[in-house]
């Protein structure tokens, strides 16, 4: 019906009245208004031109074509899009693996230049970066070892009964106010150590106090200890200890945070990650004056008993040279009473597990008078370890080969303590005096008669035993027996007694009879049998705790003579924390249980190195030198945080090497 109705409009509209001819059916005319589909015999009545179909095949046929196109176009747009997606998508992903891996050399050759490029001033800079960490932490976007490269075990050592992951751990300084301690854990260290931290808030010294010595990788600093003080250090402590609890399922209550401080979750309370501690180092505050020994006492005390809480290890530092006098409080009589006082304040935390406690001492008083009695100190105090190493005031000579700016020379000039990698040197010498002295009194106490004035061992000793052994009668009065010795006598007695009645006397038969009958089981005598015999102890010596000491070291150690030792540094220079020379008492240093007598020889006291560690060839040297711990400070302000990884990367391949020139050599 449509196409009737059109047929005289069609035939008006018409140029031209030539002879129709017949079209292939089902064609498709295209009007603006509608479309009509003809068949042969409709294209005939309508009588329409040849050239006229011809525009009209062409016009459709274009119209189609571009259709196609189109559509053509589109796909491949869509398929353009989805790689383009795809691709930034992995490379984000990839970036963000890769810029947040330790071990990439992105934080040592981009992050660092860049953030020197933009803060002239080095404390700015370092602030920055701390922040940005921070940050990031927030989101779980902050840099990380990836991979679990310590899962192993190779780099394992054990210090204060705990068996930490690794060797390597950063120094005071890197984190003053306790903001990134988390992040740092997780850039590889066993053991990070914030402050210091001072009673009350503190500034420190005017700016600028920090200055980079670019040609020698050093800085010279004179920050004064400024410290958001111990309450709000401690505030932080607490919220991060309780933000555990509740994701562990425990709560945020007190309930909650004395489960983790009771070491019932099987995580240090400090760390709160296993095989890794967190120390907090602790200072007195500048206008508390140094003759006032009382009120020294009471700013160390102060911050023990609201820092030590929350922490793995309290750390005395007496050795910063930016405090003016407080290196004076590295006099024996004076250090004695500090470090008690702490000793005294760590037992009495409201926790089970112990807060262990060192002093960190400056690398400039160093003859043999200071060391000694530095020494003395220690072990007087009962504290369980020294930290060796600080900024120094001096200034070592440079590398040879490299030139000092006069910018830099300038800079040499300021007051403040000096770290770099040049006083590497004087940090081994140093660890292994102190190692020597230290096992030395190890051996002097050990084999010395007790009296009633020694002081206890270590701040590993619970304070009820600590509490007994002062209610105990004094051993000067002999008059009348204690009611301690009559019960041990008793006991005694009834323990032979009883010895006696299940195990009688051996006769001379039974051991005769008991060596024939050894000798019928015994291999023949061979000269292979031989050699073996000679070349295995008669005595299996237990299992080294420390990987890193040279065969040298084993072989100075066992000399059971201790002058040939006073003559050799080096001879107790071993880092072992289960087996020391004959003439060293053993020692553990495993916390001791509850049923530990004062007839204990006294433990191993433990040594953190710091000062000039940039690689693993140098923490491997330090802790041959006798140090359980390395630190690092300044490697950390030039290398970026990838630092740590790269160092235990290079032991591990300075051990496989010597490992394998071992087996070479056999």
């Amino acid at each position: 019906m449509a196409c009737s109705r059109l047929l005289p409009f069609v035939r008006s509209s018409l140029p031209c009245a030539h002879k129709p001819r017949p079209i292939r059916p089902e064609r498709v005319f295209r009007s603006s208004n509608c479309t009509l589909q003809l068949t042969s015999r409709s294209w005939t009545q309508l009588n329409i031109p040849v050239c006229q179909l011809r525009t009209a095949s062409t016009t459709a046929a274009a119209v189609a074509s571009t259709n196609t196109a189109q559509d053509a176009r589109s796909s491949f747009t869509r398929l353009k899009n989805l790689l383009l997606g795809t691709t930034l998508s992995l490379t984000f992903i990839f970036g963000l693996y890769y810029t947040t891996d330790t071990r990439s050399s992105f934080h040592e050759y981009l992050v660092i230049p860049c953030l020197r490029y933009w803060f002239a001033d080095a404390e700015d800079a370092h602030e920055f970066g701390n922040r940005a960490l921070k940050a990031l932490g927030r989101f779980g976007l902050h840099p990380r070892e990836r991979g679990d490269p310590d899962a192993k075990g190779d780099l394992a050592v054990e210090v204060f009964g705990h068996r930490l992951r690794n060797p390597i751990g950063t120094s005071a300084g890197i984190d003053k106010h306790c903001e990134i301690p988390d992040v740092l854990l997780s850039a590889g260290p066993a053991i990070v150590e914030i402050g210091g931290v001072t009673p009350q808030p503190q500034e420190g010294n005017p700016k600028p106090r920090v200055w980079r010595i670019k040609s020698q990788n050093a800085l010279i600093n004179r920050y004064g200890l400024n410290s958001e003080g111990a309450d709000y250090i401690a505030m932080r402590l607490r919220q991060r200890l309780r933000e555990y609890a509740y994701h562990m399922g425990l709560g945020i209550d007190e309930q909650a945070e004395q489960i983790i401080l009771d070491g019932e979750a099987g995580v240090p309370p400090g760390s709160l990650q296993e095989g890794k501690l967190l120390a907090v180092q602790i200072a007195k505050n500048k206008w508390t004056k140094d003759e006032d020994i009382e009120s020294v006492k009471k700013d160390y005390v102060y911050c023990t008993s609201l820092l030590g809480r929350y922490a793995d290890l309290i750390v005395v530092n007496v050795s910063s040279p930016n405090t003016p006098g407080l290196r004076s409080l590295q006099k024996t009589e004076p250090l004695t009473e500090i470090l008690e006082a702490v000793v005294g304040a760590a037992r009495k935390v409201k926790r089970k597990t112990p807060v262990h406690v060192m002093v960190k001492v400056s690398p400039d008083e160093d003859s043999e008078e200071d060391v000694r009695g530095i020494c003395d100190a220690v072990w007087d105090s009962g504290v369980d370890g020294v930290v060796v190493g600080n900024t120094t005031k001096k200034r070592p000579d440079p590398f040879p080969g490299y030139s000092i700016s006069e910018q830099e020379q300038r800079y040499l000039s300021e007051v403040g303590g000096y770290s770099g990698p040049s006083t590497f040197g004087r940090t081994v010498a140093l660890v292994k005096r102190y190692r020597k002295i230290l096992d030395e009194s190890s051996y002097i106490r050990a084999n010395s008669p007790p009296s009633s004035t020694t002081k206890p061992p270590s701040t590993q000793q619970p304070l009820e035993n600590s509490e007994r052994t002062a209610k105990s009668p004094s051993s000067d009065s002999k008059d009348e027996p204690s009611i301690g010795s009559s019960i041990a006598s008793s006991a005694k007695s009834l323990l032979l007694e009883t010895h006696n009645e299940t195990h009688p006397p051996v006769t001379d038969s039974e051991v005769e009879a008991s060596v024939s009958r050894d000798k019928q089981h015994l291999k023949p005598q061979t000269p292979e049998a031989a050699t073996d015999s000679q070349s295995q102890p008669i005595i299996r010596l237990p299992e080294r705790t420390n990987p890193f000491s040279s065969s040298s070291s084993n072989a100075e150690e066992s000399s059971p003579s201790l002058a040939s030792q006073t003559e050799n540094p080096t001879a107790t220079s071993s880092n072992d924390d289960t087996f020391l020379s004959p003439s060293l008492p053993p020692t553990s240093s495993a916390p001791p249980s509850s049923s530990s007598s004062s007839s204990d020889p006294p433990r191993r006291k433990v040594i953190f190195a710091t000062g000039g560690i940039t690689s693993g060839p140098q923490a491997l040297e330090i802790l041959e030198a006798g140090a359980d711990v390395a630190q690092v400070y300044t490697a950390l302000v030039y290398g970026g945080i990838g630092t740590i990884s790269k160092m235990k990367i290079e032991m591990r391949e300075e051990l496989a090497a010597k490992k394998k020139e071992q087996g070479a050599g056999r």
